[in-house]
Protein backbone atom coordinates (compact mmCIF):
# COMPACT_ATOMS: atom_id res chain seq x y z
CA UNK A 1 0.00 0.00 0.00
CA UNK A 2 1.58 3.24 -1.01
CA UNK A 3 2.20 5.39 2.16
CA UNK A 4 1.16 9.40 2.60
CA UNK A 5 4.43 11.94 2.27
CA UNK A 6 2.13 14.73 3.47
CA UNK A 7 -1.22 16.83 3.99
CA UNK A 8 -2.04 19.78 1.27
CA UNK A 9 -4.73 21.75 2.67
CA UNK A 10 -6.41 24.78 0.53
CA UNK A 11 -7.65 26.64 3.01
CA UNK A 12 -10.31 29.42 1.39
CA UNK A 13 -12.96 32.19 3.26
CA UNK A 14 -15.57 30.15 3.05
CA UNK A 15 -14.53 26.40 1.95
CA UNK A 16 -11.88 23.87 2.55
CA UNK A 17 -10.24 21.21 1.20
CA UNK A 18 -7.82 18.66 1.88
CA UNK A 19 -5.34 16.07 0.45
CA UNK A 20 -3.69 12.98 1.87
CA UNK A 21 -0.78 13.30 -1.14
CA UNK A 22 2.04 10.14 -1.51
CA UNK A 23 5.72 10.58 -2.66
CA UNK A 24 4.86 10.37 -6.11
CA UNK A 25 1.87 13.59 -5.93
CA UNK A 26 -0.98 11.08 -6.21
CA UNK A 27 -4.17 11.66 -4.13
CA UNK A 28 -4.70 9.01 -1.52
CA UNK A 29 -7.81 10.64 0.05
CA UNK A 30 -9.67 14.16 -0.11
CA UNK A 31 -11.87 15.93 2.17
CA UNK A 32 -14.24 18.59 1.56
CA UNK A 33 -16.16 21.29 3.75
CA UNK A 34 -17.79 24.85 4.32
CA UNK A 35 -15.16 25.21 7.07
CA UNK A 36 -13.34 28.13 5.50
CA UNK A 37 -11.53 30.70 7.79
CA UNK A 38 -14.46 32.38 8.07
CA UNK A 39 -15.92 29.48 10.19
CA UNK A 40 -12.90 27.73 11.45
CA UNK A 41 -11.99 31.37 13.13
CA UNK A 42 -15.19 30.80 15.58
CA UNK A 43 -14.55 27.03 15.85
CA UNK A 44 -10.57 26.68 16.07
CA UNK A 45 -8.38 25.99 13.23
CA UNK A 46 -6.53 23.05 14.74
CA UNK A 47 -9.69 21.32 15.50
CA UNK A 48 -11.03 21.91 12.59
CA UNK A 49 -7.87 20.29 10.57
CA UNK A 50 -7.49 17.61 13.13
CA UNK A 51 -10.68 16.44 12.38
CA UNK A 52 -10.37 16.24 8.88
CA UNK A 53 -6.70 14.81 9.49
CA UNK A 54 -8.09 11.90 11.40
CA UNK A 55 -11.17 11.36 8.88
CA UNK A 56 -8.24 10.93 6.28
CA UNK A 57 -6.65 8.41 9.03
CA UNK A 58 -3.00 10.90 8.61
CA UNK A 59 -0.36 9.60 10.92
CA UNK A 60 0.98 11.31 13.57
CA UNK A 61 3.85 13.22 12.38
CA UNK A 62 2.79 13.42 8.62
CA UNK A 63 3.47 17.13 7.60
CA UNK A 64 0.76 19.70 6.65
CA UNK A 65 1.00 22.12 3.98
CA UNK A 66 -1.67 24.66 3.67
CA UNK A 67 -2.34 27.67 1.50
CA UNK A 68 -4.91 30.57 1.27
CA UNK A 69 -6.80 32.38 3.88
CA UNK A 70 -5.67 30.75 7.06
CA UNK A 71 -2.39 32.72 6.63
CA UNK A 72 -4.31 36.05 6.21
CA UNK A 73 -3.73 38.71 8.87
CA UNK A 74 -7.36 37.34 10.65
CA UNK A 75 -6.53 33.40 10.22
CA UNK A 76 -4.76 31.02 12.34
CA UNK A 77 -1.22 32.23 11.83
CA UNK A 78 0.02 35.72 9.29
CA UNK A 79 2.12 34.13 6.86
CA UNK A 80 2.67 37.66 5.49
CA UNK A 81 3.28 38.52 1.43
CA UNK A 82 5.66 38.16 -0.61
CA UNK A 83 5.81 41.36 -2.57
CA UNK A 84 5.75 42.55 -6.61
CA UNK A 85 7.50 41.81 -8.51
CA UNK A 86 6.89 38.69 -7.01
CA UNK A 87 9.15 35.23 -8.20
CA UNK A 88 6.61 32.65 -7.65
CA UNK A 89 10.38 30.70 -6.35
CA UNK A 90 10.06 33.33 -3.49
CA UNK A 91 6.91 32.02 -2.26
CA UNK A 92 8.37 28.49 -1.50
CA UNK A 93 10.79 30.17 0.90
CA UNK A 94 8.36 32.16 2.96
CA UNK A 95 6.21 29.40 4.52
CA UNK A 96 5.38 30.04 7.98
CA UNK A 97 5.53 28.00 10.30
CA UNK A 98 2.63 27.43 12.99
CA UNK A 99 3.67 26.92 16.37
CA UNK A 100 2.83 25.16 19.31
CA UNK A 101 1.74 22.10 16.98
CA UNK A 102 3.32 18.44 17.32
CA UNK A 103 3.54 18.07 13.81
CA UNK A 104 4.88 20.56 10.85
CA UNK A 105 2.31 22.64 9.77
CA UNK A 106 3.47 25.53 7.34
CA UNK A 107 1.47 28.11 6.03
CA UNK A 108 2.32 29.50 2.16
CA UNK A 109 2.36 33.53 2.05
CA UNK A 110 0.50 35.24 -0.35
CA UNK A 111 1.30 37.79 -2.77
CA UNK A 112 1.13 41.77 -2.05
CA UNK A 113 1.52 44.55 -4.47
CA UNK A 114 2.15 48.02 -2.92
CA UNK A 115 1.02 50.11 -5.43
CA UNK A 116 -0.64 53.30 -3.83
CA UNK A 117 -2.20 54.00 -7.54
CA UNK A 118 -3.69 50.05 -7.63
CA UNK A 119 -3.13 48.23 -4.42
CA UNK A 120 -3.38 44.83 -4.26
CA UNK A 121 -3.21 41.31 -2.30
CA UNK A 122 -3.82 37.17 -3.21
CA UNK A 123 -3.50 34.63 -0.85
CA UNK A 124 -4.12 30.81 -2.24
CA UNK A 125 -4.21 31.97 -6.14
CA UNK A 126 -0.12 31.74 -6.00
CA UNK A 127 -0.26 28.60 -5.42
CA UNK A 128 -2.53 27.94 -8.33
CA UNK A 129 -0.16 29.88 -10.14
CA UNK A 130 2.74 27.91 -9.24
CA UNK A 131 0.90 24.71 -9.92
CA UNK A 132 -0.23 26.06 -13.23
CA UNK A 133 3.15 27.69 -14.78
CA UNK A 134 5.77 26.11 -12.87
CA UNK A 135 8.90 27.84 -11.46
CA UNK A 136 10.83 28.27 -14.69
CA UNK A 137 8.22 29.77 -17.14
CA UNK A 138 9.77 31.52 -20.00
CA UNK A 139 7.52 34.42 -21.31
CA UNK A 140 4.84 36.00 -20.83
CA UNK A 141 1.29 34.85 -19.59
CA UNK A 142 -1.88 36.50 -18.31
CA UNK A 143 -3.89 34.42 -16.23
CA UNK A 144 -7.61 34.58 -15.66
CA UNK A 145 -8.86 33.32 -12.43
CA UNK A 146 -12.27 33.25 -12.11
CA UNK A 147 -13.86 32.96 -8.33
CA UNK A 148 -15.63 34.86 -5.44
CA UNK A 149 -13.25 37.63 -6.15
CA UNK A 150 -11.37 37.50 -9.78
CA UNK A 151 -7.60 37.91 -10.33
CA UNK A 152 -6.12 38.43 -13.40
CA UNK A 153 -2.48 38.27 -13.44
CA UNK A 154 0.44 38.77 -15.82
CA UNK A 155 3.56 36.91 -15.53
CA UNK A 156 7.01 37.07 -16.89
CA UNK A 157 9.48 34.70 -16.45
CA UNK A 158 8.68 32.78 -13.40
CA UNK A 159 7.54 36.57 -11.61
CA UNK A 160 4.19 37.91 -10.72
CA UNK A 161 4.48 41.62 -12.58
CA UNK A 162 0.83 43.31 -11.78
CA UNK A 163 -2.18 41.63 -10.71
CA UNK A 164 -6.05 43.14 -10.53
CA UNK A 165 -8.96 41.24 -8.16
CA UNK A 166 -12.41 41.72 -9.28
CA UNK A 167 -15.52 41.53 -7.45
CA UNK A 168 -17.24 39.65 -9.89
CA UNK A 169 -18.66 36.85 -8.11
CA UNK A 170 -19.53 38.39 -5.08
CA UNK A 171 -21.42 41.51 -6.71
CA UNK A 172 -23.22 38.79 -8.57
CA UNK A 173 -24.51 37.18 -4.93
CA UNK A 174 -25.36 40.59 -4.11
CA UNK A 175 -27.20 42.04 -7.03
CA UNK A 176 -28.84 38.61 -7.63
CA UNK A 177 -30.44 38.33 -3.95
CA UNK A 178 -30.48 41.51 -2.55
CA UNK A 179 -31.74 44.10 -5.43
CA UNK A 180 -35.06 44.51 -7.53
CA UNK A 181 -33.12 42.07 -9.74
CA UNK A 182 -33.72 39.48 -7.08
CA UNK A 183 -37.42 39.19 -8.49
CA UNK A 184 -36.04 38.76 -12.74
CA UNK A 185 -34.47 35.63 -11.63
CA UNK A 186 -36.74 34.17 -8.65
CA UNK A 187 -37.05 30.60 -9.35
CA UNK A 188 -34.73 30.65 -12.23
CA UNK A 189 -33.68 26.47 -12.90
CA UNK A 190 -30.19 25.02 -13.74
CA UNK A 191 -30.74 25.39 -17.76
CA UNK A 192 -29.09 27.38 -19.33
CA UNK A 193 -29.29 30.08 -21.75
CA UNK A 194 -26.22 30.51 -23.50
CA UNK A 195 -27.50 32.83 -26.14
CA UNK A 196 -28.62 35.17 -23.52
CA UNK A 197 -25.47 34.60 -21.51
CA UNK A 198 -23.01 35.55 -24.82
CA UNK A 199 -25.20 38.52 -25.74
CA UNK A 200 -24.61 39.94 -22.24
CA UNK A 201 -20.76 39.75 -22.30
CA UNK A 202 -20.66 41.21 -25.52
CA UNK A 203 -22.57 44.27 -24.53
CA UNK A 204 -20.84 44.90 -21.83
CA UNK A 205 -18.06 44.52 -22.84
CA UNK A 206 -18.04 46.75 -25.44
CA UNK A 207 -19.95 49.61 -23.25
CA UNK A 208 -18.47 48.77 -19.53
CA UNK A 209 -19.61 52.46 -18.81
CA UNK A 210 -23.28 51.35 -19.07
CA UNK A 211 -23.13 47.95 -16.74
CA UNK A 212 -25.58 49.65 -14.58
CA UNK A 213 -27.60 50.39 -17.32
CA UNK A 214 -27.02 46.74 -18.57
CA UNK A 215 -27.66 45.14 -15.30
CA UNK A 216 -31.14 46.86 -15.50
CA UNK A 217 -32.24 45.11 -18.74
CA UNK A 218 -32.42 41.77 -17.24
CA UNK A 219 -35.43 43.19 -15.38
CA UNK A 220 -36.70 45.25 -18.26
CA UNK A 221 -36.98 42.76 -20.94
CA UNK A 222 -38.41 40.33 -19.33
CA UNK A 223 -41.47 42.67 -17.97
CA UNK A 224 -41.79 44.23 -21.71
CA UNK A 225 -40.79 41.54 -24.02
CA UNK A 226 -41.49 38.01 -21.32
CA UNK A 227 -37.89 35.78 -20.91
CA UNK A 228 -37.34 32.86 -18.27
CA UNK A 229 -35.62 33.52 -14.46
CA UNK A 230 -32.68 31.55 -16.12
CA UNK A 231 -32.44 34.33 -19.07
CA UNK A 232 -32.62 37.17 -16.76
CA UNK A 233 -29.84 35.34 -14.49
CA UNK A 234 -27.22 34.53 -17.33
CA UNK A 235 -28.32 38.46 -18.22
CA UNK A 236 -26.62 39.47 -15.17
CA UNK A 237 -23.46 37.00 -15.02
CA UNK A 238 -23.01 37.84 -18.43
CA UNK A 239 -22.81 41.26 -17.85
CA UNK A 240 -20.70 41.21 -14.65
CA UNK A 241 -18.17 39.05 -16.44
CA UNK A 242 -18.21 40.62 -19.78
CA UNK A 243 -17.25 44.09 -17.71
CA UNK A 244 -14.30 42.05 -15.90
CA UNK A 245 -13.36 41.20 -19.52
CA UNK A 246 -13.11 44.40 -20.73
CA UNK A 247 -11.04 45.54 -18.11
CA UNK A 248 -8.90 42.13 -18.12
CA UNK A 249 -8.26 42.47 -21.57
CA UNK A 250 -7.26 45.93 -21.86
CA UNK A 251 -3.63 45.44 -22.11
CA UNK A 252 -1.84 43.42 -24.31
CA UNK A 253 -2.63 39.88 -24.72
CA UNK A 254 0.25 37.08 -25.42
CA UNK A 255 0.04 35.76 -28.45
CA UNK A 256 -0.82 31.99 -27.14
CA UNK A 257 -3.86 33.78 -25.54
CA UNK A 258 -5.96 34.26 -21.87
CA UNK A 259 -4.42 31.05 -19.10
CA UNK A 260 -8.03 30.05 -17.78
CA UNK A 261 -7.80 28.40 -13.95
CA UNK A 262 -10.97 27.76 -13.18
CA UNK A 263 -13.32 24.50 -12.48
CA UNK A 264 -16.71 23.87 -12.23
CA UNK A 265 -19.71 26.01 -13.91
CA UNK A 266 -17.38 28.63 -13.85
CA UNK A 267 -14.94 27.33 -16.36
CA UNK A 268 -17.81 26.89 -18.23
CA UNK A 269 -19.00 30.45 -18.38
CA UNK A 270 -15.48 32.38 -18.80
CA UNK A 271 -14.76 29.77 -21.83
CA UNK A 272 -18.36 30.88 -23.23
CA UNK A 273 -17.60 34.22 -22.19
CA UNK A 274 -14.12 34.08 -24.03
CA UNK A 275 -15.60 32.24 -27.06
CA UNK A 276 -18.06 35.28 -27.52
CA UNK A 277 -15.45 37.69 -28.08
CA UNK A 278 -12.83 35.15 -30.42
CA UNK A 279 -10.55 35.02 -27.61
CA UNK A 280 -8.30 31.99 -27.26
CA UNK A 281 -7.82 30.48 -23.80
CA UNK A 282 -5.70 27.81 -22.67
CA UNK A 283 -7.98 26.02 -19.84
CA UNK A 284 -6.44 24.36 -16.33
CA UNK A 285 -8.34 23.11 -13.79
CA UNK A 286 -8.01 24.92 -10.66
CA UNK A 287 -8.31 22.37 -8.23
CA UNK A 288 -5.36 20.14 -10.02
CA UNK A 289 -3.55 23.30 -10.31
CA UNK A 290 -3.61 23.97 -6.51
CA UNK A 291 -2.47 20.25 -5.93
CA UNK A 292 0.12 20.36 -8.28
CA UNK A 293 1.77 23.85 -6.55
CA UNK A 294 1.23 22.67 -3.28
CA UNK A 295 3.14 19.80 -4.34
CA UNK A 296 6.28 21.86 -5.36
CA UNK A 297 6.51 23.68 -2.52
CA UNK A 298 6.25 20.39 -0.43
CA UNK A 299 9.30 19.12 -2.17
CA UNK A 300 10.59 22.30 -1.63
CA UNK A 301 10.29 22.80 1.96
CA UNK A 302 10.53 18.68 3.17
CA UNK A 303 13.50 17.81 0.31
CA UNK A 304 15.32 20.09 0.24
Amino acid sequence: MTEPAYVAVDWGTSSFRLWLIDRAGQVLAERRSDEGMLAAAKAGFAGVLQSHLKAVEAPAQLPVLVCGMAGAKTGWVEAGYVDTPAPLSAVLKQAALVPGETRDIRILPGIAQRDTRAPDVMRGEETQLLGALGLEAAGEALVCMPGTHSKWVRVKDGTVAHFSTFMTGELFSVVSRETILSLAVAGADDAEDVASFKAAVKAAYEAPAFAANLLFTARSRQLLFGGTPAAARETLSGTLIGVELAAGLSGTVPKAGITLIASGRLAMLYRLAFDALSVTVRPIDADEAVRRGLSMAAAAIWTT
